[in-house]
């Protein structure tokens, strides 16, 4: 799945007017709480008590916060056998000062099965999905903590996809079902531009340029690069990465929205990995990382060009 590149990107400083004193402080370690929180609940994939347990929990806690919020229910056929699948996409409303709007998503299922796990008596089991499924879902609710305070100059939607992690390998037909559901039938106005985040709670964060993300938008990667370069933040790195098919790729290909991915694919490094294994537990994850990547997000929501 892979494809490994080693192409160096320059990218040119840009003058951004970013309100130092008034962009709020992202808080890795509240955010860690959120991702044990969910990781408390068991596997969340559809179908799963975990799963509804971890609804129930999104709305209960973006209701009183959020100016807004959306709950898509849907049924999606899967193509790989035919079954339906009830799921749930959670859109949460954070209005602005300007015009523009921004959609910051993240899948918040996780993996019925664990198919790479070394252990080949055990691929069948369920994972917990500490960082692939609770790392962006933990970011996000931090974020609405933030936004609930302070009113963002853009107009942002939280969105939390569901059924991102369902399908099969070889084929990309059942994975991404929220963000193509989403996709084709807008329940809100269309974003101007949308930033995803899977994968970021690594302990040993590295995040690469991720390939079809600098085809699609790549203004808007130098612009989140630079914010990152001037916090001090290394892990996001000035390189290309992998084409990786994730919820950005339906939000570009389908709604024509500007987007973007924020991952780190390499869980956690190029020589071991804990992807779609029953070792992608909270013990994996730092909340550093996750104020990393939260920080720079709220750096590009109070960004004023």
């Amino acid at each position: 799945m892979e494809k490994r590149v080693f192409v160096r990107i320059i990218i040119i400083p840009l003058f951004m007017f970013l309100g130092c004193g008034q962009v709020p402080e992202f808080s890795g370690g509240k955010a860690y709480e959120y991702l044990l929180e969910q990781c408390k609940m068991g596997p969340r994939f559809p179908g799963a008590p975990g799963h509804e347990k971890l609804k129930g929990f999104l709305v209960d806690f973006l209701k009183p916060r959020a100016d807004s919020i959306i709950i898509q229910d849907f049924t999606a056929k899967i193509k790989a056998d035919g079954t339906d699948l009830e799921l749930t996409n959670v859109i949460a409303l954070f209005r602005g000062r300007s015009e523009k709007s921004l959609l910051i998503g993240a899948h918040w299922d996780t993996r019925p099965r664990a198919e790479c796990h070394p252990e080949a008596g055990k691929r069948g089991y369920p994972i917990i999905g500490a960082n692939d499924g609770a790392s962006g879902v933990a970011i996000l609710l931090h974020l609405a903590e933030l936004l609930d305070k302070k009113m963002p100059l853009k107009t942002v939607y939280l969105v939390f996809f569901d059924g991102e992690d369902w399908g099969y390998q070889g084929s990309t037909e059942d994975f991404c079902l929220g963000s193509k559901y989403f996709a084709n039938k807008l329940p809100v106005p269309k974003p101007n531009e949308a930033i995803v985040i899977d994968m970021v709670g690594d302990k040993i964060l590295s995040i690469p340029i991720e390939r079809f993300s600098y085809e699609f938008a790549p203004e808007m990667v130098k612009k989140i690069w630079n914010i990152a370069r001037k916090r001090g933040y290394r892990q996001f790195e000035y390189r290309l990465g992998s084409y990786i098919y994730d919820d950005h790729v339906p939000l570009y290909r389908i709604a024509g929205i500007s987007s973007i991915d924020i991952i780190d694919f390499e869980y956690p490094d190029r020589f071991h990995n804990y992807w779609h294994t029953l070792y992608d537990t909270p013990d994996k994850c730092s909340p550093k990382s996750l104020e990393v990547v939260g920080q720079v997000l709220l750096d590009y929501i109070f960004q004023e060009n």
